[in-house]
């Protein structure tokens, strides 16, 4: 099977998902979410005549001769009104927010009224009718559409959701990830690995990285390099209807390389399999009748790269967001040998100049080396056969953070 370029192969991954479907959940728990349809306002906003300073509700005609002396009747506060009506030559005391009292059309800011001992102001500058009021209805009407179908609910869309008195809102169900890790080889955090073992790492990042794009995580946990384990591991996890399997590691073609037959006796229709791209040639990509399949290698920086340019675009299609590649242009901060076939994904160290982002790799490249994935903050993107550069030269990264 020859190696697929990687924007075709995720063009493929792409090809046929779907947005999940919705469900209702209480606002306070709708951040970051994706509205699954129109939301429009059950309630008018303002839904009274407010003030938009502190001073005093006044008659327009009643200072536009200054000085003007006005006697205060009472006040008005947010959330409790005045209850009588204003009459010719007197003023009520209000505050940001509280509604405008009957008779009154303007406000006298507090800054333009002198307070008098006998209970009476005097108005030092006129203001005409209207002036400091927010009028009902300002921001939003009753019936009016507040926010679009796909509108990821991000602070400001909350507010103004809640202020249209939405408790529960219509969102796109989160996407649940199962990660299942296979090998003999590997043990927990915390236990103590036999002689021929190593501490597994793939899962924990894999599982962060979807719970930070909106996703539910699935532990399946680490199965041995057991067909009968490694089955039931998957039927677990298409009973428990999760939307994409991660398998890490065992996709490959050798004697302890199990997980792609376990997969296909299963059920699974293979997709594609091996990408020309580097970390990550081993990456495999199939499908069961709903959940999507995503085998990625088991090198643990080769897992985390394929991770970013594969599973997160495949959570934001099935969450209902639009997916963009966090990629930048920069130059480099040091040569770079040729290329090969493969689309390389250096690692590397992006820092502000001035003349624009430098992007300097890593010299070790090894896909075991978490040090240096998580002390990179980019990744060099190298096209296939690209030639030799030198520092100062044109590149593109891809962001990690």
């Amino acid at each position: 099977m020859s190696l697929l370029p990687v924007d075709e192969a995720i063009g493929r991954m792409l090809s046929g998902v779907e947005r999940l479907e919705a469900e209702h959940i209480p606002l306070m728990e709708a951040g970051g979410r994706v509205l699954a349809a129109p939301l429009a306002a059950l309630r008018t906003q303002p839904p009274f005549d407010a003030s938009a300073m502190d001073g005093y509700a006044v008659r327009a005609a009643d200072i536009a001769d200054i000085p003007a002396q006005l006697r205060v009747i009472g006040e008005s506060a947010a959330g409790r009104r005045f209850p009588g009506k204003v009459e010719a030559g007197e003023a009520v005391r209000i505050f940001t927010g509280a509604p405008l009292p009957e008779g009154a059309d303007t406000i006298l800011i507090q800054e333009n009224a002198d307070i008098l001992a006998d209970g009476r102001i005097r108005a030092t500058v006129s203001v005409e009718a209207g002036r400091h009021i927010r009028h009902v209805g300002l921001d939003f009407a009753k019936g009016a559409l507040l926010l679009d179908e796909g509108r990821l609910l991000d602070a400001a869309a909350l507010s103004l959701a809640a202020a249209a008195n939405h408790a529960m809102v219509p969102v796109i169900r989160r996407p649940c990830i199962a990660i299942l890790a296979t090998g003999d080889e590997l043990v927990a955090p915390g236990r103590e690995p036999g002689p021929d073992q190593i501490v597994a790492s793939n899962s924990y990042g894999i599982a962060a990285l979807a719970q930070a794009d909106g996703a539910s995580i699935l532990d399946l946990g680490i199965v041995p390099d057991d067909s009968a384990v490694i089955s039931g591991a998957i039927r677990h996890a298409l009973d428990m209807k999760a939307d994409v399997i991660v398998t890490l590691g065992g996709a490959s073609i050798g004697e302890h390389d199990l997980v792609r037959g376990v997969l296909l006796e299963a059920g699974m229709e293979l997709d594609f399999w091996k990408i020309a791209m580097r970390p990550g040639k081993p990456l495999m990509v199939g499908r069961f009748d709903k959940p999507r399949v995503l085998g990625l290698p088991g090198n643990p920086v080769s897992s985390l790269v394929c991770a970013h340019l594969f599973l997160r675009p495949l959570i934001a299609r099935l969450a209902g967001r639009v997916f963009e590649p966090p990629i930048k242009e920069a130059i480099l901060g040091s040569a770079m040998n040729e290329n090969d076939q493969r689309r390389d994904y250096v690692r590397a160290r992006v820092e502000l100049s001035p003349e624009g982002l430098v992007a300097t790799p890593f010299d070790r490249q090894d896909s075991s080396m978490l040090t240096t994935l998580a002390a990179a903050n980019a990744l060099i993107i190298r096209e296939p056969f690209a030639p030799a550069t030198e520092p100062g030269s044109p590149c593109r990264v891809l962001m990690l953070r």
